[in-house]
């Protein structure tokens, strides 16, 4: 199986090129393969953060007596739902 690859333009002023030059010289890389690498290592951190929810101690409680709480549609659910029974699926 071979991948395609394509190419990520952008544009720097030339002393945001030189520091990440530096820093790819310091850690014995080329240029390209240290902006891949860090630009896939913060979208990874992007993209894991985005699935993270943090709760305080106090919302934490509460979302966890919710889920001990046996489930009970409200008028508005029930209403959606009665009405969903009545569609032909396909």
């Amino acid at each position: 199986m071979t991948s395609a690859t394509v190419r990520l333009d952008l544009r720097l002023e030339s002393r945001e090129k030189d520091r990440i030059a530096k820093a790819a010289a310091l850690r014995g890389m080329a240029v390209s393969a240290f902006a891949r690498d860090a630009v896939l290592r913060e979208a990874d951190a992007t993209i894991a953060a985005d699935g993270v929810v943090v709760l305080s101690e106090q919302e934490s409680r509460r979302f966890l007596a919710a889920l001990d709480e046996p489930f009970r549609p409200n008028d508005r659910l029930k209403k959606a739902m009665d009405g969903a029974s009545g569609l032909k699926r396909r």
